[in-house]
């Protein structure tokens, strides 16, 4: 009888083996992925300052050439017809010329409003993964928990606690999941 009860006791640990076997795997992906989103949230948080950088400098620059362009104007209204005049009115529309293309520039994707959208757009991608980051943090902690309690299970022989610990692996599994394909469902 006491044969009986040791099988049955190493086939339950068996099993409870896979299940630990089964969350350390997922929880070495959770680990990686959490590890992942949050170098690309410090990355994509460089990338937007920097952005953000070269928008306000064309932003200086087209103020720049606009006042300039305004104040050479002033400065020559008493200047008579002629070559002067001419060469001073060329200055001004290369002037003002640069100043929409440092507003608007489609070609290269480097004028202002070009740079706004695209700085905003990396903003929305680093707040994806921040918040794809903090999920997979539940995850982990959740199948770490549910590790926890059935390698409890298998020293202590109380089969419940590998049950619990199962319910845990499935959360975090489920978190996981979360973080992959909807990472802001948490509020993050």
């Amino acid at each position: 009888m006491a044969e009986g009860l040791e099988l049955e006791f190493n086939e339950t640990n068996k099993r409870i083996g896979i299940l630990i076997a089964v969350m350390a795997s997922v929880l070495a992906f959770t680990e990686a992925a959490g590890s992942n989103a949050a170098a690309d949230a410090i990355r994509e948080t460089v990338e937007a300052s920097d952005t953000w950088a070269f928008f306000q400098a064309k932003t200086i620059r087209m103020t720049v050439l606009r006042t300039e362009a305004q104040s050479l104007e002033l400065r020559s209204a008493d200047v008579k017809a002629g070559p002067q005049l001419d060469e001073v009115k060329k200055i001004i529309a290369e002037w003002r010329a640069n100043a929409d293309r440092y507003d608007s520039e489609p070609a290269t994707g480097e004028g202002r409003k070009e740079l706004s959208e695209k700085a905003k757009k990396i903003m929305a991608e680093r707040d994806d993964h921040a918040a794809a980051n903090a999920t997979y943090d539940l995850a982990s902690s959740a199948l770490q928990l549910g590790i926890l309690l059935a390698s409890a299970a298998v020293v202590t022989s109380v089969l419940w606690l590998s049950y619990i610990g199962a319910g845990l692996g499935l959360l975090g599994a489920g978190f996981g999941l979360m973080a992959w394909f909807a990472p802001h469902v948490l509020g993050g």
